[in-house]
This record gives structure tokens, sequence and C-alpha cells, in this order.
């Protein structure tokens, strides 16, 4: 189950230091609130980069399923991975 985001009102950006260390220890973003409704989001640059990565596969993976869907031949994984190791060398 993922967890919730935390929820802190805009008048708590006062306190930076408070919301630096928060954003730190959190696993999940800080949505930022004015007047009940949200307004911003803050995370951790390591949370940013862990969704950003995350949306980069997303968006590979669906490209490739547009190729297929559009007639791209498909190739084995054995071959794939064979070709890569070839064009990439061993890692």
């Amino acid at each position: 189950m993922t967890p919730l985001p935390k929820i802190i009102p805009v008048n708590e950006l006062k306190n930076t230091a408070s919301i630096m260390k928060t954003c730190q220890e959190s696993d999940v973003p800080i949505v930022i609130t004015k007047n009940g409704y949200g307004e911003a989001v803050m995370m951790s640059v390591k949370l940013y980069e862990e969704l950003f990565a995350k949306m980069q596969a997303a968006a590979l993976i669906n490209e490739s399923l547009d190729e297929i869907d559009n007639g791209a031949p498909l190739m084995d994984g054995e071959e794939f991975f064979k070709s890569m190791k070839a064009k990439y060398g061993k890692a």
C-alpha cells in the first residue's frame, strides 16, 4: 500500500529548517495547502529522482508498446540482451 502524502499549510513554510528535515526524512511528497486546497508539492531530491526515473521508464515502455501496436518486429529476450552486450560491452 502506498503511503499518503504529508499535508502542511503554507504558513508552516516559515520554519524552513523543519520543513527541509521533513523532506529529507519522508518517503512521500509533502503537499502545501493554501486555504485548504493543494497549491504546491515539496519532496527530497532523492524522492524526485526516483519518481522521475519511474516516469522515464513508463514512457519508454509505452513508446515500445506503441511501436509493437504499429507493427514493429518483435525480438526474443535473449537475442535482445546479446545484441546489447555486443553493442555496449559486458556490464
